[in-house]
């Protein structure tokens, strides 16, 4: 099934996002970079939430994010911060693992009221909204982590803290 293939890319990118996610002091959560940046709270749940999107991808044809309706989740430590990634990594492993190659060819649309900001085939929204979606959050998050002086962990090979 197609959407197999993905699963062993996404548990490969679940070590090294968890290894930056259990860095992250709790005690920091309200820090930011920039006025415009997200807090590093904000980001570090959004990373953590970012698998969860398999289901959503899989279940509809697309979202409308006019449409409002998004809560994010409450976090109250670094550890439930590790289990909401761990909890939506395995909602998409389970979801990606039943499903057959007809969806995956099926166009889901992203938009903002009657702008679309894309459609794509359903494989091509989970390499890009899920796979390179939390890679580039987690790029973001290892130079917060770079600000806040907390050592980055080797991602994929090593990092200037983590030499061996």
């Amino acid at each position: 099934m197609q959407g197999q293939s993905f699963i062993p890319e996404l548990q490969f990118e679940l070590i090294s996002t968890i290894k930056c996610l259990e860095r992250i002091p709790f005690d920091k959560f309200d820090w930011k970079p920039h006025e415009k940046s997200m807090s590093l709270g904000q980001l570090a749940t959004h990373i953590a939430e970012i698998p969860g999107y398999a289901e959503m991808i899989m279940d509809t044809d697309g979202v409308d994010i006019a449409a409002g309706g998004y809560t994010p989740a409450v976090i109250n430590s670094t550890s439930d911060l590790v289990q909401l990634l761990k909890n939506n990594m395995d909602k998409a492993t389970e979801k990606l693992a039943t499903v057959a190659d007809f969806p995956m060819s099926q166009e889901w649309t992203l938009r903002k009221g009657t702008e679309v900001i894309f459609s794509l085939p359903r494989n091509a929204t989970i390499r890009s909204m899920l796979i390179s979606h939390m890679i580039h959050h987690r790029g973001q998050l290892s130079v917060y982590l770079r600000q806040l002086d907390i050592p980055v962990p080797s991602i994929y090979g090593p990092s200037a803290d983590e030499a061996n």
